[in-house]
């Protein structure tokens, strides 16, 4: 089993020394000095993004230095505002050209602050849960994730947009005492686990045993099988399941421009697309 992340290749060469665990930082990638092009991906499409990389420098070859960051979009909102990101013993004070993230918090994101002079939605979403592939709490949908002997690995709602769909999706199959009975009572009892960063944590924690399942974009559960761990997909029922549209902005005071602009135009056109698509993603 490959539990610990990356779980991608790096780009570029360089001595390695990615040690589970204690060195191991696997939402920051790329290029950190001087960059051509800095993106801020909201980061469950982590999967995604080396092979986005490599396909938008074979159609922009000018492009070589390029940064990104995979992280919550909260945390990277809040970077924004801060200035920078402290990481261990590292600060990254990149401004970032493109931000990503689900297209209302986009659209939030700009009313509040005016960050944006340019939004493209790109890509679909939609919900399962991720157990292991044996799947011994028998967990066939959503109403199972209130059961006591369920261990839940759960996005924390007040950081990651995810949380709050899942949130809608609960209440669409159980009503408010599903809702309270996951987020309050499992809580209280220490049975369902608040992530902060769950397109990491939640397939950590259930090739770990520490979880019994995760509700999560289907994405991340078809990416877990990619790689051959033992994690299968509980699908949700159209009529309770929630989608989620991503769209990409270029921030107003965006450092390089152009490139944000290219990388926008490649993000919404074939060669972009052609990628999310072989990652599961739906058209936008």
């Amino acid at each position: 089993m490959k539990i610990y992340p990356p779980w991608t290749e790096p780009h570029g060469s360089g001595r390695r020394f990615t040690v589970p665990e204690v060195n191991n930082v696997p939402d920051l990638h790329g290029d950190i000095v001087d960059p051509e092009l800095v993106i801020f991906f909201n980061g469950n499409q982590f999967m995604v993004t080396h092979d986005l990389i490599t396909a938008f420098r074979q159609e922009y070859p000018g492009y070589r230095r390029i940064y990104w960051q995979t992280l919550p979009p909260g945390v990277l909102a809040e970077q924004i505002s801060a200035g920078a990101l402290l990481i261990g013993n590292l600060r990254i004070a990149l401004r970032p050209d493109i931000f990503t993230a689900g297209r209302s918090r986009i659209e939030h994101f700009d009313r509040e602050n005016g960050w944006f002079d340019r939004i493209e939605p790109y890509a679909k979403n939609r919900l399962g849960i991720m157990v292991r592939a044996d799947n011994p709490c028998r967990v066939a949908g959503l109403a199972d994730l209130g059961r006591p002997d369920v261990r839940v690995s759960m996005p924390d709602p007040r950081s990651e947009g995810v949380g709050r769909l899942i949130l809608e999706a609960y209440e669409k199959a159980g009503g408010q005492a599903l809702v309270d009975a996951v987020m309050r009572e499992k809580v209280d009892a220490g049975a369902t686990y608040l992530t902060e960063i769950h397109h990491r944590q939640t397939p950590m924690r259930i090739l770990q045993g520490l979880s019994d399942a995760g509700p999560v974009w289907c994405t991340e559960a078809l990416f877990q099988q990619r790689i051959g761990n033992p994690i299968a997909l509980v699908t949700v029922p159209p009529e309770q399941n929630q989608t989620g549209t991503y769209a990409a902005a270029r921030l107003r005071d965006a450092p390089h421009p152009q490139a944000a602009a290219e990388f926008l135009d490649f993000l919404a056109g074939p060669g972009g697309q052609a990628v999310y698509r072989e990652y599961g993603f739906l058209p936008p």
